[in-house]
C-alpha cells in the first residue's frame, strides 16, 4: 500500500510551511516535487490525483502548501513571486535532506512558472514539467486587473481570487514586473511543456513562449478539451502516465547505472553519505540502510537482514537440491531467522574477558509427505549449505586498501 506522511519545513520567508509525502510500496524509481497553482493549496484535486498516479506509476511524491496557504503559516499579503521560488528550493532542501533529491520537478500553473525558476538551485533536478503556466508571472496580473490601480495607489487591495478574498501588496506587484521569459533560457534539465489549447484561464500562447526560450532538450504535449484546473479525473491521470513516461529518458535505470563487477564479487557504494548504500553485483542492484530509529532511512535492509537472508536463501536452495535429487516429495520450504548475542559462559578465559555469542536462530517448515527419516535427514542437509558452512567455519577476512586513481 502507498505510504502517506504529513511534514512541516521552513519556507522561504521563514514560516513553517504544510507539505504532504507519499510514497509508493517498493523503493521509488525517483523523488518529484509538485506545486500547486496560484492561491490553490496542494490539496486541489489535480495536484491530489497527478500525485496519486505519480506515485501508483512508482515515484515518490512531495506537494506542499506556498506561505500563507492552505495548512501553511504566513501571511500571504507578505509573499510573492520570488518568495514562492524560495519556498520551492526549500521544499526541495527538505525532501533532499529527509528522502531523496527531487530528479522531477512539476508545476500546475504560476507554480510551473516558480519552478522554472526553482530548478535552477536544484542540481539534481534532471527534469521540469510545467503545466497550464504562463511564461512570466506578470501574467497573474490579469487575475486582479480591476484592482492594480488601487494597490499601486494605496499599497494594497484586497482582491477576490477563485472565490476567495487576498490582500495583495504593491511589492508584489513590483516583484512580478522584474520576472522575465530570459530566465527560462539559463534551464539545464529536460523540459516538458503541457497545455490545454482551450485553456481559457492561461491562453495556450505562454506555452508557446515557454517552448521558444528554453533550449533543447524539450518537448510539448497539447492537453486537448482538459480546463485549466484540470477537474476531470482523466485529465490528470493522463497528465500523469505522460510524465512518468517521458520522464523515463533522462532517469538512470539502476542497470544502466551499475558499476562493473565481475562474477563472484560484491561492489558497495555511499547512496546519501548517511547509511544507504548501494549494492552491486555483476547481474543485480538493490540497497542497504538502517531503520528509522538508527538514524537511516529504511529504504533497504540492514547488515544483519542481509547475513539472515543469505542463509535463509542458501538453506531453502540446498534443501529443494538435494530433495529434488531424491525425487522426494518436498512440497515447500518456510525459513524464519532470528539474530541475537548470548552470553558465552562456557569458554576460556570469560572470567578475564566475558564474552557475547552471536547466534541465528533458524526454523525451517517442511511441508510434503515426508516420512520421519527424510525429515530427519533433510534437517542434516540444511547445516551442509555453503553459506552455514562458511560462517560456522574458520572465516578469515583480508583487507587491503585500493588507492583511488582520481585523486
Amino acid at each position: 500500500m502507498p505510504q502517506r506522511e504529513k511534514v512541516k519545513f521552513t519556507g522561504g520567508i521563514e514560516a513553517a510551511l504544510a507539505g504532504l509525502v507519499e510514497m509508493p510500496d517498493k523503493e521509488p524509481l525517483a523523488y518529484a516535487l509538485f506545486a500547486h497553482c496560484f492561491t490553490c493549496g496542494k490539496d486541489i484535486v489535480a495536484a491530489s490525483r497527478i500525485s496519486r498516479e505519480l506515485v501508483k506509476r512508482g515515484f515518490g511524491v512531495m506537494r506542499f502548501d506556498f506561505t500563507g496557504i492552505g495548512h501553511s503559516e504566513g501571511d500571504f499579503a507578505d509573499t510573492n513571486f520570488s518568495s514562492n521560488v524560495k519556498d520551492m528550493v526549500k521544499a526541495a532542501d527538505f525532501l533532499r535532506d529527509h528522502y531523496g533529491a527531487p530528479a522531477l520537478m512539476v508545476g500546475h500553473s504560476l507554480g510551473g512558472t516558480a519552478t522554472l525558476r526553482a530548478a535552477l538551485q536544484v542540481p539534481e533536478c534532471q527534469g521540469v514539467v510545467t503545466i497550464g503556466s504562463p511564461a512570466d508571472a506578470q501574467h497573474v496580473a490579469q487575475q486582479f486587473q480591476c484592482d492594480i490601480e488601487t494597490i499601486e495607489r494605496e499599497g494594497e487591495a484586497e482582491v477576490s481570487l477563485a472565490g476567495r478574498p487576498f490582500t495583495i501588496q504593491k511589492q508584489f506587484l513590483d516583484d512580478i514586473r522584474s520576472t522575465s521569459v530570459e530566465e527560462i533560457h539559463q534551464l539545464k534539465p529536460d523540459l516538458l511543456v503541457m497545455h490545454s489549447p482551450t485553456d481559457s484561464t492561461v491562453d495556450v500562447r505562454e506555452a508557446e513562449r515557454i517552448y521558444t526560450s528554453a533550449t533543447h532538450p524539450k518537448s510539448f504535449i497539447s492537453l486537448d478539451k482538459a480546463d485549466h484546473l484540470l477537474s476531470k479525473a482523466k485529465d490528470a491521470e493522463y497528465v500523469a502516465e505522460v510524465i512518468a513516461s517521458w520522464a523515463t529518458r533522462f532517469l538512470p535505470s539502476s542497470k544502466a547505472n551499475a558499476p562493473e563487477v565481475s562474477a563472484g564479487e560484491v561492489f558497495v557504494t555511499e547512496n546519501d553519505h548517511k547509511f544507504k548504500l548501494n549494492l552491486h553485483s555483476d547481474s543485480h542492484s538493490w540497497h542497504a540502510d538502517e531503520p528509522i530509529r538508527a538514524g537511516g532511512r529504511n529504504s533497504g535492509p540492514d547488515p544483519y537482514e542481509h547475513l539472515l537472508a543469505s542463509v535463509g536463501s542458501c538453506t531453502a536452495m540446498t534443501l529443494r537440491m538435494y530433495a529434488g535429487r531424491k525425487q522426494w516429495p518436498l512440497d515447500d520450504v518456510n525459513i524464519r531467522l532470528r539474530h541475537s548475542r548470548q552470553h558465552q559462559s562456557d569458554c576460556e578465559d570469560c572470567d578475564e574477558k566475558p564474552r557475547q555469542l552471536d547466534v541465528i536462530e533458524r526454523d525451517i517448515e517442511l511441508i510434503g509427505d515426508l516420512t520421519n527419516e527424510q525429515r530427519t535427514r533433510l534437517m542434516e542437509i540444511a547445516d551442509r549449505c555453503p553459506v552455514h558452512r562458511t560462517l560456522t567455519g574458520t572465516l578469515a577476512i583480508k583487507d587491503r586498501e585500493v588507492k583511488n586513481t582520481l585523486s
